[in-house]
């Protein structure tokens, strides 16, 4: 039977540019303002890093109506909802977003094409906060698709004016598959000039293809509520090589491992690299003896802070 021997390290993995952007826009008010700082939702969906910046002042709420009047509030990076941004600025909260600017991105192209009288498709998962913050720039219009079946039950008012948005943390082939079955009922339908699933997510899953090849498990390190996270999961799963995620290490099972010899271990773009080193020492106390990174791209992109934050910006309490 094989022996454990190798893990094999994905490259890209782990925090993308806009999840570092967004615990920096919290780390900087924390430091700016003191404790506490409210955040509406999970800045981004890790257990860790939550709990890092709780320990650090931070207070994580749902409802505005839980953040005390002139209050500091960060707008989570998955965006939100006019009417939360409406409602923060009535309430007079001092704002900072960490919206990824990607999903800004999504934001803006939603607002100018129904200038121009466009209603949207919206590929998606319901309930997720960046589906939520999309589809709330609009009243209403934005009709949200999660599979391919769903498209046939999609009634726009009018077909001839139709863009198609997507969430950005998707399975870059099943928003393909649902798109093509988009395009086919709606032949006339406007895609995004570039494509709306971001670049870290689009790197994270073409590395796991790469990695699944070569290993005979893969490990995800990434909290069940990370869209990411679970795409990752999946894509080698469909490949054809088991995969688990993890929040953590010690959620590693002995038995996953029992007759394989090489272990692929990725993270979700939300997951921090001390939790990896943690899965890593662990998956060494089972027997693992090499550590290496596969080949893959090196990520350069950097988003900038909002205005208020960055260091030297005069600023009061």
């Amino acid at each position: 039977m094989a022996q454990l021997q190798d893990i094999i390290l994905a490259e890209p993995r782990g925090f993308c540019a806009g999840v570092d952007r967004a615990i920096e826009i919290v780390e900087r008010a924390l430091a700016k303002f003191g404790a506490p700082i409210y955040v509406r939702h999970e800045i981004v969906h890790n257990t860790y890093v939550v709990n890092d910046l709780k320990s650090k002042g931070a207070i994580f709420i749902e409802d505005l109506d839980d953040v005390p009047p002139r209050a500091t509030l960060v707008f989570s990076a998955h965006g939100v909802s006019k009417a939360v941004q409406n409602e923060a600025a009535q309430r007079g909260f001092q704002v900072f977003d960490a919206t990824c600017p990607l999903v800004t991105k999504v934001h803006i192209e939603v607002a100018k094409l129904h200038r121009e009288g466009y209603e949207f498709i919206m590929i998606g998962h319901k309930g997720h906060p960046e589906v939520e913050g999309t589809m709330g720039q609009l009243d209403s219009g934005i009709h949200l698709v999660e599979d391919v079946a769903d498209v046939a039950r999609v009634n726009p008012a009018q077909s001839e004016k139709l863009a198609v948005v997507t969430q950005t943390t998707l399975s870059v082939d099943d928003a393909a598959e649902i798109l093509k079955a988009v395009k086919a009922r709606f032949p006339q339908v406007r895609e995004p000039k570039q494509q709306d699933i971001c670049y870290a997510t689009q790197n994270r899953q073409d590395a796991v293809k790469v990695l699944s090849a070569q290993v005979d498990v893969v490990i995800v390190v990434g909290s069940p509520t990370s869209s990411n996270s679970n795409r990752l999961r999946e894509v080698s799963l469909k490949l054809g090589t088991p995969a688990h995620m993890v929040d953590s290490a010690d959620e590693l099972r002995p038995e996953w491992f029992e007759g394989r010899a090489r272990v692929g271990l990725t993270a979700g773009a939300s997951a921090p690299e001390i939790l990896v080193r943690q899965v890593i020492d662990r998956i060494k106390s089972f027997g693992a003896i090499s550590v290496r990174s596969m080949d893959g791209l090196t990520e350069t992109v950097k988003f900038p802070l909002p205005k208020g934050l960055k260091l030297g910006d005069a600023g009061t309490h």
